[in-house]
């Protein structure tokens, strides 16, 4: 039951399409995940190994700097990360 401070969110865990999008290009591109989160980092991203691989796994929502810090590391647009068909 929500309470009257509770806020409304959207939800997204266990969609692993985001995070295996991210997944294949930083493969393609063959950066380590601890390479991508040192990348992540020095561009402001205050994230974990350990919460990266959540994130590529579909076990923990993105946050919106995520994306757009991955997008910029990656060279790609956000509608490169948000295809569901194409990449796999």
């Amino acid at each position: 039951m929500k309470n009257e401070k509770s806020i409304d969110r959207v939800i997204q865990i266990n969609n692993v399409d985001i995070g295996r999008n991210i997944a294949s290009i930083r493969k393609a591109m063959h950066i380590k995940q601890t390479d991508m989160v040192a990348r992540l980092q020095t561009n402001g991203v205050d994230i974990s190994i350990y919460s990266y691989n959540r994130i590529e796994k579909g076990t923990q929502n993105p946050t919106v700097s995520f994306l757009y810090a991955c997008c910029h590391i990656l060279g790609c647009d956000m509608n490169t990360l948000f295809d569901f068909t194409t990449i796999v």
